[in-house]
């Protein structure tokens, strides 16, 4: 493989607004789109006059060499709701704010660009897959996605939680305590993560804190909660034996048990690692060119889907992984997945939809599945024999395995030249970190849990798995561009994406004025919050004073007046009432949903769902 490269740069952008001069509801997903199209190599050529400061959607043109020309629409909602929308109402009405208020005590907004980020990773991948599809002899001209596809494709596991027939989850907004839950505070005012994912070591740890068995078992099962549940209602003795010690020693202890410590590092911190300059630059991939290729599989005719007629092989667990190969499922792939003899055991796991997992379902139900021992020498010649007849390789294995397994990249190239490998990874190649790269670790080093606490008056992110759900969308991403760039260069290409980079994305532009010693100076909302009324909460953003004046006619009070006035006019009617008088006049605003069984009873959202055994987030994009 030869050294790392930006696969589109045969490929332009057009048609993004220009960069406005005001906070713009839609801003973020403007900035994140350029970046990310920067980052993959596009050249941008002509822009758009400024948007008006709540537009009602975003829109742009991808041309690559025989693909002609695919023009993207991002709206807010679905097709047929034409509502304002801003980050923080679409994470309020998608669920985004209930699921992560579970362990917060409140509903409350992520404090990141976390929709507008995602989103654009959906839009550019959609478009790209446009491309691909079109180069194949497809007809598609059009990708349409939205803010709410972003946000309900994210809450995806835990809508399917909550709709498993016969025996739904119902965790809301506060369920448990803030203070019950991890990150953690030392004697000397650090505050970390712990992480491991084996109850032995955990046991150990906390007898070495000499906190009883009892309350370490306790402890464990509400620890495993938080990957599927979003909450860790820990008993009271974990946290008052760690906040008695100094934070030193908890890292010895955390060390000589096999329990990763991690401190929830700031921005400023991140901004000074040596691979942040590598990151900015090429985003949260790494792209490698290799041998010759010949052109793709011919797209068949009628198909309505970009990657029919393509073939991956999945070797994944637990979520970004698998949440990658279901997308490159969704746009039309067919993706093979490789799971232990006997099956994932993530399957059993309650609550249970058809005899299957609910959560598991969300990620895998478009897959056919193959039960292959890997560690076998039988095993790793049946998944050779499957890649003989693939298009991409994706894996998520520990670092080093796949060398251990001889399933690397360049020995599965060898065998299949053109082959798209895909590595999606916690902590990137050429990063030492000495920690698991799960989802929690890596917001706590990346900053970005830092930043969500801050937001929140928190100690520290998010229990809602917001790095997993993004890195499997970018990881998807990284294989839409690979394919796309194998089909444009004739050679094969190995990519690899990290849980670190994705989180980076989230915080980019702040990163990038700290490393460089520069002000940072974000456009912000004059408005931008969660606000009490008399039934529920509402979630209202005012990008301008033009958006001021509107919310100011819409709640009856002057506009001089309104920003000291909010908050009590707010509390004298419900909060669905305040949505629609607010939308009618152009104000994005939402009622914060809180059980999310309840989500597809809202018209702006509805057609992204489907009932069954429980409810399904349908495909993100819109092909014409």
């Amino acid at each position: 493989m030869s050294a790392p490269v930006a696969p589109l740069d045969g490929t332009c952008l057009s048609g993004l607004p220009r960069e406005p001069r005001h906070a713009g509801a839609l801003t973020e997903l403007v900035a994140s789109l350029r970046r990310q199209a920067r980052t993959l190599g596009m050249r941008e050529t002509a822009m758009a006059a400024e948007t008006s400061s709540a537009p009602a959607h975003v829109a742009f043109d991808v041309e690559a060499p025989g693909g002609g020309s695919i023009a993207c629409r991002i709206d807010g909602w679905s097709d047929d709701a034409d509502a304002p929308s801003s980050e923080s109402v679409v994470q309020a009405a998608c669920g985004l704010m209930s699921v992560h208020g579970r362990a917060t005590g409140g509903a409350r907004t992520l404090g990141v660009p976390y929709v507008s980020v995602l989103g654009a990773t959906l839009a550019l991948q959609g478009a790209c897959a446009a491309a691909l599809g079109r180069t194949r002899g497809g007809s598609q001209r059009r990708v349409g996605t939205s803010l709410a596809a972003a946000a309900l494709l994210a809450a995806g596991q835990y809508i399917a939680g909550a709709t498993a027939r016969g025996q739904p989850e119902r965790l809301l907004p506060g369920a448990t305590p803030p203070d019950a839950h991890p990150p953690f505070i030392s004697a000397d005012g650090v505050v970390f993560e712990l992480e491991t994912l084996d109850a032995v070591p955990w046991r150990q740890f906390w007898t070495s804190l000499d906190v009883g068995l009892d309350a370490a078992g306790r402890g464990w099962q509400a620890f495993l909660q938080r990957y599927a549940k979003a909450v860790a209602p820990l008993p009271g003795e974990l946290s008052a034996a760690l906040a008695a010690l100094p934070f030193a020693r908890i890292a010895a202890l955390g060390a000589q048990t096999g329990v990763a410590v991690c401190p929830v590092r700031t921005l400023g911190q991140r901004a000074r690692d040596a691979d942040i300059d590598a990151v900015l630059r090429q985003g949260p991939w790494t792209f490698t060119r290799g041998g010759c290729a010949p052109r793709l599989t011919p797209l068949a005719e009628n198909e309505s889907l970009p990657l029919a007629g393509l073939s991956v092989i999945e070797s994944c667990r637990r979520i970004q992984g698998p949440l990658a190969g279901h997308l490159l499922a969704t746009l039309g792939a067919r993706v093979i997945r490789i799971e232990p003899p006997g099956g994932d055991p993530l399957r059993d796991m309650p609550p249970l939809a058809d005899g299957v997992s609910a959560r598991f379902h969300a990620l895998n139900r478009m897959k056919d599945v193959h039960e292959i021992d890997i560690k076998s020498a039988r095993g790793r010649d049946r998944v050779r024999e499957l890649v003989r007849g693939a298009d991409v390789f994706l894996h998520n294995w520990a670092p080093g395995k796949a060398e251990e397994l001889e399933l690397d990249a360049a020995a599965l190239a060898a065998m299949r030249p053109g082959l798209v490998y895909a590595y999606a990874g916690g902590w990137g190649a050429d990063n030492d970190v000495a920690l698991p790269g799960t989802d929690f670790v890596v917001q706590a080093y990346s900053g970005v849990a830092e930043r969500i606490g801050a937001t929140g008056c928190l100690r520290g992110g998010t229990l809602f798995t917001a790095l997993d759900v993004l890195g499997g969308a970018v990881a998807s991403q990284g294989v839409v561009a690979a394919l796309l760039a194998r089909q444009l260069d004739r050679r094969g290409v190995a990519v690899e994406s990290s849980l670190l980079g994705a989180a980076a994305s989230l915080c980019a532009d702040e990163l990038a004025a700290l490393r460089d010693d520069t002000p940072y100076a974000a456009a912000r909302p004059l408005v931008d919050g969660v606000f009490e009324t008399r039934d529920g909460c509402l979630a209202l953003t005012c990008a301008d004073r033009a958006a001021l004046e509107s919310a100011a006619h819409a709640i009856g009070v002057s506009a001089g007046r309104v920003e000291t006035e909010l908050a009590a006019v707010l509390r004298t009617d419900d909060a669905h009432a305040w949505q629609a008088r607010l939308n009618a006049h152009g104000v994005p605003a939402s009622a914060v949903a809180g059980a999310l069984d309840a989500l597809q009873d809202d018209p702006r959202i509805a057609a992204h769902l489907a009932p069954g055994s429980c409810t399904q987030v349908l495909s993100p994009w819109r092909f014409s």
